[in-house]
């Protein structure tokens, strides 16, 4: 029974790796081109995300411990 389900379940997952490409559903069209566009975009490029939505990592770690500098903002709270 066991056997059973774990073909099921692969099979049933199988299912899940297509690699055709992305077309809308039947009967359907892609949004309209954006405002002061004349061409539609395809779905690879409306799928594709822009830097700022995904932006590259720039972070440089440190190494070791290194001091602060001193933060003029960093102001203790108001009295009140």
């Amino acid at each position: 029974m066991r056997l059973f389900f774990a073909l099921a379940f692969a099979a049933t997952l199988s299912g899940c790796g297509q690699t055709q490409d992305l077309r809308p559903a039947a009967g359907e069209s892609l949004p309209p081109p954006p405002y002061g566009r004349a061409d539609r975009p395809t779905a690879e490029e409306l799928l594709a995300l822009d830097p700022q939505a995904a932006p590259e990592r720039s972070v440089e770690l440190r190494r070791r411990s290194e001091e602060r500098e001193d933060d003029p903002f960093d102001l203790p709270p108001p009295e009140g």
